[in-house]
C-alpha cells in the first residue's frame, strides 16, 4: 500500500521530540500573535445547557435560531447548517424523542457516538489531520486505573443504551481505546468568558506537546481551533501548548498532568519553581507566623474543599446560597493564613464569583472579581485566556452597574490580550469593541 503523502502544516513539522514522544516544531519564525496553524474539529458536539443560544453546526452565537421541527431540542442558524448536521443529529433526534426526559448520556459518549459515524463515512484523512491521525492518538490504556477503566465501561454501556439503533458500534476493544483517547486528547470548546460550549477533537492540535510556561495558545472560531505565538518562536524550537490551568503550584500541576495526561513535566516552571512563593503567599503581619505543619494542613484542607465544591456543583438539590456559604466559609478559614492573593483564595472567589453572577448579585461578583484580577496577572502568564475573560467578566459588570470609565478601561485591558490570542478580526472582538462604542 502506497503511504498517502500528507501535506504538512507550513511552517511547522511533525517530529521526534527527546523524552517526550512525538510533537511539533517550527520551521520559520513566528512572532507573538502570529497564527501558526487552524485546525477544523474532526468531530464536535454543542452542550446540551447552551442548546438554544448556538447553532449546533457552527457555534455561532446570535438571538432566533431555528429549531429542529422534529425533536424541537436543536436549533440552527438556517437550512445550510441544518443540513450540515443531519449526519450527527440524526443519531440523537429521534432518541431525545423516544427517551425523552431520560435521554442523558455523557458529553465523552455523545462526541463518541460523532466520532464512529465520522470514521465510518470518511476513509481519506481529513483537514484536520494533516500531521496526526485521529488513529495516531494516544491511549495510555496501560496506566488506566480502575476508577478510569470504571468511567470507560460506563461510558461504554450508555453509547450502547442510548445510540445502538443508529449506530453500528465496533467492539469493545476498539471502544475502550477510542473513550480513552478521546479522554486524553479531547478538547473543550469555550466562549470569551471561558463559559463550557462543547467538545470536540482536534488531532493535528493534539500533536503539541505541554508546556507550564506555552509559547503558543489555542482559541476558537466557531468550531475551528485557532493556535497562535504568545512567545517568539525561532526555527527549530519546539511548540508547546498549556494543556491545563496555570494558576496552581508546582506540586498541584504535576499531579494534575500525571493523573490526566500520565507523563512527568519538566518544562522549566517545573523545574525552578519561580512562581510557587508568590501564588503560595502566607498572610503578612500575623502575630506569630504559622508554622510549616500548620500551612501544610491549611493546603490539604484547601484542596480538599476544592474537590468537595466541585462535586457539590453537580448535586441536584444545592442551591446556590448554599455554594456561596460553602465559599465564604472556605475563604474565612483559608484567610487565618493564607494571603489574599495566594491561589487558593483565588480559586474560591473565582468560584464565588461565578456563583454570584448565576444568582445576579452583580455587586458581589464585583467585588471578587476585583479581589482577584491583579493576583490573576501575577500568576498566569503574560497572555493569558483566564486574565482576559476576567477582564472581559469585571468590565461587563462595571457597564452595567453604570460605572462607564472602570468598565471600557477593564475591557481595554482584555482586547489588549484577545487580540494576541484570538486575533484581530475574531467576532468576539467585534463584540467586545461595539460595546465599547456605545458607551460614547
Amino acid at each position: 500500500m502506497v503511504a498517502m503523502k500528507t501535506e504538512g502544516i507550513e511552517g511547522t513539522e511533525r517530529f521526534v521530540s527527546p523524552g517526550k514522544g512525538r510533537g511539533l516544531r517550527a520551521t520559520k519564525h513566528f512572532k507573538v500573535g502570529d497564527l501558526v496553524f487552524a485546525c477544523p474539529a474532526y468531530a464536535y458536539v454543542l452542550t446540551v445547557n447552551e442548546r438554544g443560544g448556538h447553532c449546533e453546526c457552527c457555534f455561532t452565537r446570535e438571538e432566533g435560531l431555528s429549531k429542529c421541527g422534529k425533536c424541537k431540542q436543536a436549533y440552527y442558524c438556517n437550512v445550510e447548517c441544518q443540513r450540515g448536521d443531519w449526519p450527527m443529529h440524526k443519531l440523537e433526534c429521534s432518541a431525545m424523542c423516544a427517551y425523552g426526559e431520560n435521554w442523558c448520556p455523557s458529553e465523552t459518549v455523545r462526541l463518541v457516538a460523532r466520532i464512529i459515524v465520522k470514521q465510518k463515512c470518511q476513509t481519506e484523512r481529513t483537514p484536520s489531520e494533516r500531521v496526526l491521525t485521529l488513529r495516531e492518538l494516544e491511549a495510555h490504556l496501560d496506566k488506566l486505573d480502575n476508577e478510569k477503566n470504571e468511567m470507560n465501561d460506563t461510558d461504554i454501556a450508555a453509547l450502547h443504551h442510548f445510540y445502538s439503533r443508529h449506530l453500528d458500534s465496533p467492539d469493545n476493544a476498539a471502544l475502550t481505546e477510542l473513550f480513552a483517547q478521546v479522554n486524553c486528547n479531547g478538547f473543550t470548546i469555550e466562549d470569551e468568558e471561558l463559559s463550557h460550549l462543547g467538545s470536540a477533537v482536534f488531532p493535528d492540535v493534539a500533536l503539541m506537546n505541554h508546556s507550564c510556561s506555552p509559547n503558543v495558545i489555542v482559541t476558537y472560531k466557531g468550531t475551528v481551533a485557532e493556535v497562535r505565538a504568545v512567545q517568539d518562536i525561532s526555527p527549530g524550537e519546539e511548540i508547546f501548548n498549556s494543556y491545563i490551568d496555570l494558576l496552581y503550584p508546582t506540586e498541584d500541576r504535576i499531579e494534575r498532568l500525571r493523573d490526566s495526561y500520565f507523563f512527568n513535566c519538566d518544562c522549566k516552571e517545573c523545574t525552578y519553581k519561580s512562581k510557587d512563593k508568590a501564588k503560595m503567599e502566607i498572610r503578612q503581619k500575623l502575630s506569630t507566623p504559622p508554622e510549616e505543619e500548620e500551612i501544610k494542613q491549611m493546603v490539604m484542607y484547601a484542596r480538599n474543599v476544592i474537590e468537595g465544591f466541585r462535586r457539590a456543583k453537580h448535586y441536584k438539590n444545592i442551591l446556590h446560597c448554599e455554594l456561596l456559604e460553602i465559599c465564604e466559609l472556605s475563604l474565612e478559614k483559608m484567610g487565618s493564613i493564607f494571603a489574599e492573593t495566594n491561589v487558593y483564595m483565588l480559586h474560591m472567589m473565582y468560584q464565588a464569583m461565578g456563583v454570584c453572577l448565576y444568582m445576579q448579585d452583580w455587586d458581589g461578583a464585583m467585588k471578587y472579581g476585583e479581589k482577584i484580577i491583579q493576583p490573576y496577572s501575577v500568576h498566569y502568564p503574560p497572555y493569558s485566556l483566564n486574565v482576559a475573560s476576567m477582564y472581559l467578566k469585571l468590565g461587563r459588570l462595571y457597564l452595567g452597574l453604570e460605572k462607564r470609565t472602570r468598565g471600557v478601561k477593564a475591557l481595554k485591558k482584555a482586547l489588549a490580550i484577545m487580540e494576541v490570542a484570538h486575533g484581530k478580526d475574531h467576532p468576539y472582538i467585534t463584540e467586545i469593541k461595539k460595546e465599547m462604542e456605545e458607551q460614547k
